[in-house]
């Protein structure tokens, strides 16, 4: 297995993050949140680079957190570090001197979503599938709120944090989680191309001051929210909900919450 979880290369203008971690669907571990912060880093520190394209191998663009590092350390001791990491990636994809075009062509799930809200722009072809599926772990999408609250609708926003459901590219575009659906993977790079081709034409000021417009608002608040959001996040993920949460899912087991659950009836 390599150690290369996040691959960086430099095209021209443009900067190409692709998550390289297909073994455990592109899973948000340490290793791997540090190197797309390394990539990111890079990329604001080229004068060449003026816009990053931030992808995907193999058929999962993230699967959220990666919980089988998690179980193999302790959560006490984890639970603030992976937290305040997460939150200072997010914070870095919104504040990037230039734009960043998600590009989602497979499943993405719990902070993945937070990813791609991070975005500027998102284009999602026809494999794609969303959910926010932390409730069902007895944890919540505490920390990636900060960045997709703002784009989603308020009613999307209720319903998909809560049911966990899973919903696809049209959805997740109506919803505001994406910018553009398309329909097959030949229209996702030929949309892509397009968005950068058109990027590219602005200059490194002109980007950096138009897209601190758009953001301008997401940074205040994710400042304003984000401290309390990652004590909330670190305090879930050590609760006894939690860790009969994250067991079950590991063994592939329901919960035991789920014993006594029954149906509603209207």
């Amino acid at each position: 297995m390599s150690d290369t979880l996040v691959t960086y290369e430099v095209q021209g203008a443009v900067a190409r993050l692709t998550l390289d971690s297909p073994h455990n669907r592109n899973a948000l571990s340490t290793t791997l949140v540090a190197q797309l912060h390394d990539g990111l880093t890079s990329a604001a520190a080229n004068p060449d680079v003026r816009c990053v394209i931030l992808g995907h191998t193999g058929g999962t663009f993230c699967a959220g957190a990666d919980l089988g590092e998690a179980a193999g350390r302790s959560p006490e001791d984890l639970a603030t570090d992976r937290a305040r990491e997460m939150t200072n990636l997010l914070r870095a994809l919104i504040s990037l001197p230039m734009p960043v075009v998600g590009v989602v062509d497979g499943h993405v799930r719990a902070g993945g979503l937070g990813l791609i809200g991070a975005c500027d722009v998102v284009v999602a072809g026809p494999s794609s599938t969303f959910a926010l599926t932390e409730a069902r772990i007895g944890v919540a999408p505490s920390i990636i709120s900060l960045t997709l609250l703002p784009k989603m609708s308020a009613r999307a926003a209720g319903r998909y944090f809560v049911t966990g459901e899973k919903f696809g590219p049209a959805e997740a575009e109506a919803a505001g989680v994406v910018t553009i659906a398309v329909g097959s993977a030949d229209d996702v790079s030929a949309t892509v191309a397009r968005l950068v081709a058109d990027v590219t034409k602005g200059s490194p000021q002109g980007l950096a001051a138009s897209k601190a417009l758009t953001t301008a608002g997401v940074l205040a608040s994710f400042d304003a929210r984000a401290e309390a959001l990652t004590t909330q996040s670190a305090a879930l993920f050590v609760s006894e909900e939690a860790r009969e949460g994250i067991t079950a899912f590991l063994e592939k087991r329901p919960p035991r919450w789920l014993s006594g659950a029954g149906e509603a009836t209207i």
